[in-house]
């Protein structure tokens, strides 16, 4: 109490000294001799002594008002000071490394030896494939197997149903992409629209037809727009078990690219759709079209209470073997599951394609015969050269026999005598027409086959659920649980090949802009549904909600549609058409924006001491965006903070990090939400690797918050640097004669030539780099050194036709060491909080950045890359790290890598100067020629 009585006191006469000078000040311009006065008239000359004058009064006047300014920031630490801690600054040791002070209490990202445990030493029954070891013996040697080129001759024996006949479930379906050559909207309004008011109409005409439906965000838009009748109809189709909603995710995911949370919200949302609007909640899934199948997938279904699953793209040689041993049904296990808890029954199609033409039998040349779309005089027709024939009495005969024949070949390969066929193909049934070609004859066949029991075979329409539910019957179990005598398998399905070594791994990396995009809107998405949840519920709670904006939710709404929309398996991959990527980019930014907006919103609310004074204003928000994007294919450029003497209030989150903002000036103060100073680290903004951004600094600011929690920093001007600390610089010219224009905050030293290595380090870990490539060389962490380097590769492209492209990783040979025509300018810099190498090469510029900071983020480095290779057409890079580190996976040598095999330092993307690739979902099949034209 004393002490604060002491710099009450002298803060006060302090600011009375300042009051004084001013008064003094005054005086002396009044009178000064040199001003006469003349009745208002003054000659040119006095004039100017005059403005001088009252210039020189407004700098006084400015200066004074810094001065107590500067008096008022010391008073408001002193007296922080009294009741709190001192600020305990970074420091340097004599060997340069920095050191944070002392942690007040434990780290909420403290790493404890039991969090990973659950996945040790689990016990049980071990799965009967393990796909790790099933892809290490397979020789994926491409045989020609016949009419199913993938595979091998089926025979059987005409007595073989005699004790129990085969059932068959022909299932009709149309796979709807949201986008891909067409836009989402194009495509509903050409195709999908169509295709579902028939499906009404259709399947009303005779009980005994089936349809399944998966895409729900295409069947949400077509509800918004029917009537109250027709949502009756669908509504008693869905009750009748004539249609079923399948899988009933918003979109039909990409396996490979998307984040589990993602993939977890885009089935929600469409569940939670079905079950408003219609009722029904799904049971199967079905997932035809993703290139290549993840094990989170069947996980995710299984926890949504679906029991059973199909799949399509898996690699051909797979396929082969599981239909040689009978293994193409199974239960799929995680591969951490001590028991059953996670089991989930999966049929994977046999074949190359989910066309008609490859879903009867083994020979597409019969099956393309029963695609009655295809009957002469249509827009396609079968590429076997034999066209399918309508069903009549004079030939129903022959034609029931001949595709029976196709049913019982592809039979042989399940263990069960129920049947699966699927009859549908891209945005089919889109015209009445096909609606009658295929269920009118298709009819005919059931009613033949059906009509001699000596045939031992019953063929119906039916749904996916209706297989599965047969299938369960007659092995005698209930749905979902394990049928006798089906093996258990764990594991993935990746990579996809569809023929030959065309592996679908250029997906993985293909528009990049965009994979990081999504996952910028996923973090926004889950950070803005925390927010409004918090801030609803204080406003409830307070009686406050009708002046809360609950329009809000709508937005979150549509950002959880537009994220799922792009988890679709032609969007979050890069393989759409370009037009459809700007529509979804387009989609993704304005969500964004919206976003922000309702983060804003909460953010206000929710730090307002006195919340009766809270005010929604739509025109003018309280709180700003921390970054803007211009247009959608915009990199982010982040707000720059004006200071003033006045505080400037920042809401931070976020648990123990560096949180880094962009100010205006070098003088800048930041106190905590409790008056606290804290210390900051003042780094340049580089616009090159050579030049700074002329008055635009970076603050670093290390934050630290529980839970869910939300705080305010106050950012001042001041001139009070006692709790800055400024990075330094250096930088590696290698040779090259570039000017360097360092500014006086920052001084930076200029290293013209040396190859010398270097390291940085933080209270946990030591990274070196090479003095001459500016590349990762080793890291160092309890005392142990460990490898890891990394190096820039190019592939090229073949030259034949088939190249790589959006799609497919097709690369000439080995990759080449990069050879940059000069030599890379490196950047180093190092601060309290963070330290990074900024190297430049010719087409990329590569960061690694080490965060000094407690907890997991001071454990690991930040690795980023910025690449143009434009001149570079039909050439890819990619970044190889190889590590000496116990449990990770070595890299693979080129020359021993097996067709099989994805190399781990493959990246890929769509390639400058390249046409837009071409789509090979329908490449030429095992018939040898294009099967389908899509």
């Amino acid at each position: 109490m004393k002490l604060k009585k002491q710099v009450t006191v002298c803060g006060a006469a302090i600011f009375c000294v300042a009051v004084f000078s001013l008064y003094l000040m005054l005086d002396r311009v009044q009178h000064d001799p040199a001003r006469h006065q003349s009745g208002g008239n003054f000659p040119r000359s006095q004039i100017s002594v005059l403005q001088n004058r009252i210039e020189q009064l407004e700098q006084l006047l400015e200066e004074n008002h810094e001065i107590i300014s500067h008096i008022k920031e010391s008073v408001l630490e002193l007296t922080a000071h009294v009741d709190g801690q001192p600020v305990l600054l970074p420091y340097r040791t004599p060997n340069g490394s920095w050191v944070l002070p002392p942690e007040s209490r434990p780290s909420f990202f403290s790493i404890s030896p039991q969090d990973c445990q659950f996945a040790l030493g689990s016990g049980g029954q071990k799965p009967d494939l393990q796909m790790l070891a099933v892809a290490s013996v397979l020789p994926f040697d491409n045989q020609d197997g016949g009419v199913w080129k993938q595979g091998f001759d089926i025979t059987y024996e005409p007595h073989d149903w005699d004790t129990e006949p085969l059932q068959v479930f022909v299932v009709p379906h149309s796979h709807n992409d949201p986008g891909w050559i067409k836009t989402f909207e194009k495509y509903y309004a050409d195709q999908t629209q169509h295709i579902l008011n028939s499906m009404v109409l259709k399947l009303q005409e005779d009980p005994r037809r089936r349809f399944i439906w998966s895409e729900i965000s295409f069947f949400s838009k077509w509800w918004d727009n029917i009537s109250t009748q027709k949502r009756a109809a669908v509504r008693r189709l869905v009750g009748g078990g004539q249609l079923e909603m399948v899988t009933g995710g918003w979109v039909m995911p990409d396996e490979a690219n998307s984040h589990y949370f993602a993939m977890i919200d885009q089935l929600i949302e469409g569940h939670q759709w079905l079950e408003k609007n219609i009722g029904v909640t799904p049971r199967s899934g079905w997932a035809v079209d993703p290139f290549g199948h993840s094990a989170t997938m069947p996980y995710l279904l299984r926890r949504a209470n679906l029991t059973s699953m199909l799949i399509q793209r898996v690699h051909y040689t797979i396929k082969k073997h599981f239909a040689a041993t009978r293994s193409l049904e199974f239960m799929w296990r995680q591969t951490w599951d001590p028991d059953s808890s996670t089991d989930i029954f999966c049929h994977m199609m046999p074949f190359y394609s989910y066309d008609v033409p490859h879903t009867c039998g083994p020979d597409p040349k019969i099956c393309c015969q029963f695609d009655f779309k295809r009957l002469p005089g249509g827009r396609i027709n079968c590429p076997w050269k034999v066209p399918p024939r309508a069903i009549t009495e004079a030939n129903v005969a022959e034609r029931a026999h001949l595709l029976l024949d196709q049913y019982r070949k592809k039979s042989k390969l399940f263990r069960s005598k129920v049947l699966l066929v699927p009859l549908g193909d891209d945005f089919r049934y889109d015209k009445p027409q096909e609606w009658d070609a295929q269920f009118l004859n298709y009819q005919r066949l059931f009613d033949f086959l059906n009509a001699h029991p000596s045939l031992h075979v019953q063929a119906q329409f039916g749904t996916l659920s209706d297989y599965f539910d047969a299938l369960s019957k007659r092995t005698g179990i209930i749905p979902g649980l394990k049928p006798p005598g089906f093996p258990v398998l764990s594991g993935d399905f990746f990579s996809y090949a569809d023929r030959e070594d065309h592996y679908w791994t250029g997906y993985y990396t293909s528009r990049p802009f965009y994979k990081s995009l999504d996952r910028v809107l996923e973090a926004h998405l889950r950070g803005a549904e925390i927010l409004y949840s918090l801030a609803l519920s204080h406003a409830r709670h307070a009686g406050m909600d009708s002046r809360y904006p609950l329009s809000d939710y709508a937005l979150l709404t549509e950002a959880r549609r537009a994220l799922g929309l792009f988890q679709h398996h032609d969007a979050i991959t890069g393989t759409a058409k370009e037009a459809v990527v700007v529509d979804y980019g387009v989609r993704l930014l304005h969500s964004l924006v919206n976003l922000k907006r309702i983060i804003s919103n909460a953010a206000h609310y929710l730090v307002l001491g006195e919340k009766e004074s809270y005010h929604y204003d739509a025109a003018g928000p309280f709180l700003g965006m921390d970054d803007m994007r211009l247009n959608q294919d915009s990199l982010p450029e982040k707000t720059i903070i004006k200071l003033d003497t006045s505080p400037r209030c920042t809401p931070s989150s976020g648990l123990g990090q560096a949180l880094s903002l962009l100010v205006n000036s070098p003088r800048v103060r930041v106190l905590s939400e409790e008056g606290q100073p804290l210390a900051i680290q003042l780094s340049a903004q580089w616009s090159s690797a050579t030049d700074m951004v002329p008055d635009v600094y970076q603050v670093s600011i290390m934050t630290r918050l529980p839970a869910l929690g939300l705080s305010i920093l106050q950012l001042y001007k001041s001139f009070d640097s006692h709790s800055t600390l400024t990075s330094s610089v250096h930088i590696h010219l290698h040779g090259r004669d570039l000017p360097v224009r360092p500014r006086e905050v920052f001084p930076v030293r200029i290293i013209p030539a040396t190859s010398d290595d270097f390291c940085l380090d933080n209270q946990h870990m030591q990274a070196c780099f090479s003095g001459l490539t500016g590349l990762l060389q080793s890291v160092r962490r309890a005392g142990e050194e460990h490898r890891l380097s990394s190096e820039f590769l190019i592939y090229g492209t073949r030259s034949a036709k088939d190249k790589s492209g959006a799609y497919l990783f097709l690369p000439d040979g080995d990759a080449k060491p990069y050879a940059p025509k000069e030599p890379p300018v490196v950047r180093v810099t190092e601060g309290p909080f963070f330290s990074e190498v900024a190297s430049y090469y010719q087409h990329v510029q590569q960061v690694v950045r080490l965060y000094n900071v407690p907890g997991v983020e001071g454990l690991s480095l930040d690795v980023s890359c910025l690449v143009d290779i434009r001149d570079h057409v039909n050439k890819e890079m990619a970044l190889r790290l190889s590590t000496t580190i116990p449990g990770a996976a070595p890299p693979v040598p080129e020359e021993a890598a097996s067709p099989g095999q994805l190399l781990p330092h493959a990246s890929h993307g769509l390639h400058p100067g390249q046409a837009e690739p071409p789509d090979p979902a329908h490449s030429p099949g095992p018939g040898g020629v294009q099967p389908t034209q899509r």
